[in-house]
């Protein structure tokens, strides 16, 4: 049960509270959550580290029942994780209904999520296509199994004609899902090795045709932050980095402060808003985020991704509250901030 407990409540640390007019409006470090799982998937994870997969089951099937596909997408991917550590659960509901769609999707995303750190990748991730057929099969409304395949196919190196196929797959079920878009970024950036440009046309055609409120609207930011942390910021003008944040920061606007949907979405942004060294806007996020910190972006720069979190923040405080001057839009910053 130690083992279990220590894996489910959200990671936290303990600090001292400054005056209110120092801390710019943020709340204290003490109350920072880092993947804060919402009140729908938290009893699903604690049922689960209990040996349990009802919760999960039910969870998945709502979101099928519903076509919630973005909500089924993200608790496919944390249900995997956590099944990567404790498996016996996963493994109880697999072998008691094996031809569960919502057991298959999971068993699709676990699978490829077991060999992806691999160093043999690429040939180990070519053994587990026939899960995600699977998966596929099972529910042929769903787009999360497309959204899988697409990573599988920037994962083991497939070519374009077949990313072609999967894309145009993904786009008849949900034109508008915005994992399977930010898949497809992705595989393209790693297709065309660096040319972001090519990248940002994409990420820029997709946010134009979606409607206000889309978290299509946060691609070309997505795309930013990929240009701003594996090329050097400077594969793109600059003032084409800038109105892909200002898009995203548009797209936060329409939902609430402290909101833990677009929370990941408003993380990225403040890494890419810090990149750019708009101090100001990434204060501003900063807040509209409240007590929710993402694994990622931090974790890309720090095996403690709260720590990171709470690092960049303090240094957006001190320049936008102390050095309120010293804000720029000239250069991008270094990544190590």
């Amino acid at each position: 049960m130690v083992g279990t407990m220590a894996l489910l409540p959200p990671f936290i640390r303990a600090s001292r509270i400054p005056p209110y007019h120092l801390t710019g409006g943020l709340p204290a470090d003490d109350e920072v959550l880092l993947d804060m799982p919402d009140d729908r998937l938290g009893p699903a994870l604690v049922a689960a580290g209990q040996g349990g997969y009802g919760r999960a089951a039910e969870l998945l099937v709502a979101t099928r029942e519903s076509a919630a596909w973005e909500l089924r997408d993200r608790y496919v991917r944390r249900l995997s994780a956590f099944a990567r550590s404790r498996p016996e659960w996963y493994d109880a509901w697999r072998a008691e209904a094996p031809h569960d769609p919502d057991q298959l999707l999971l068993g699709a995303q676990l699978a490829v999520d077991r060999v992806w750190d691999s160093p043999a990748r690429a040939e180990l991730l070519r053994e587990v296509s026939q899960p995600i057929t699977a998966a596929a099969r099972a529910e042929d409304r769903d787009p999360v199994p497309w959204r899988i395949a697409l990573d599988h196919a920037r994962g083991s190196q497939a070519g374009h004609t077949y990313f072609g196929e999967l894309w145009e797959a993904a786009l008849r079920r949900a034109p508008l899902h915005y994992g399977c878009h930010v898949a497809a970024l992705r595989y393209l950036a790693t297709s065309w090795r660096g040319s972001y440009r090519e990248c940002f046309d994409f990420a820029d055609r997709a946010a134009q045709d979606a409607p206000p409120g889309s978290l299509i609207q946060a691609l070309p930011a997505r795309a930013a932050l990929a240009c701003l942390t594996e090329g050097d910021g400077t594969a793109v003008p600059r003032e084409r980095l800038d109105a892909a944040a200002d898009r995203a920061i548009e797209l936060s606007a329409t939902f609430a402060a402290a909101d833990l949907w677009p929370a990941e979405v408003r993380n990225k942004l403040v890494y890419v808003l810090v990149r750019l060294g708009r101090w100001t806007d990434a204060l501003e996020q900063l807040r509209m985020i409240g007590p929710y910190a993402t694994s990622f972006p931090w974790g890309r720069e720090s095996e403690d991704p709260l720590g990171r979190f709470l690092e960049v923040r303090e240094e957006v405080r001190r320049h936008a509250l102390i050095h309120p001057r010293s804000e720029h839009r000239g250069r991008v910053r270094s990544a190590g901030h």
